[in-house]
C-alpha cells in the first residue's frame, strides 16, 4: 500500500427501497474509507464518505458484505495494485 492511502472496509446501509428484491440486502456493500475518520464515526456517529462518494454512518460488520465495485476500482487505480491489503 502506498503512503497516504490507508483505507479500511466499512459496511454500507443503503436504505433506498427496491420492491423487487425484498429488504434491500443486495444493495449493501463494504466500502473503502479513510482510516483516520473511523474513530470519530465510531464514537460520535459521524457519517463517513467512501471512495465512491457514498455517505453513511456504518453500523454493520463489513465482513458480511461484498466490497463496493466502484470503491474497489478507485482504490486499485490509486494504489496501482490489485486491492489486496
Amino acid at each position: 500500500m502506498t503512503p497516504g492511502s490507508d483505507t479500511i472496509l466499512r459496511p454500507d446501509s443503503d436504505v433506498r427501497p427496491d420492491l423487487s428484491h425484498g429488504d434491500g440486502d443486495h444493495e449493501r456493500f463494504a466500502h473503502y474509507v479513510k482510516k483516520a475518520k473511523l474513530p470519530e464515526s465510531a464514537v460520535n456517529g459521524t457519517p463517513l464518505v467512501a471512495l465512491c462518494g457514498k455517505v453513511w454512518v456504518p453500523t454493520r460488520d463489513p465482513k458480511k458484505y461484498p466490497v463496493c465495485p466502484e470503491c474497489k476500482e478507485i482504490f486499485e487505480s490509486m494504489s496501482g495494485g490489485d486491492g489486496d491489503e
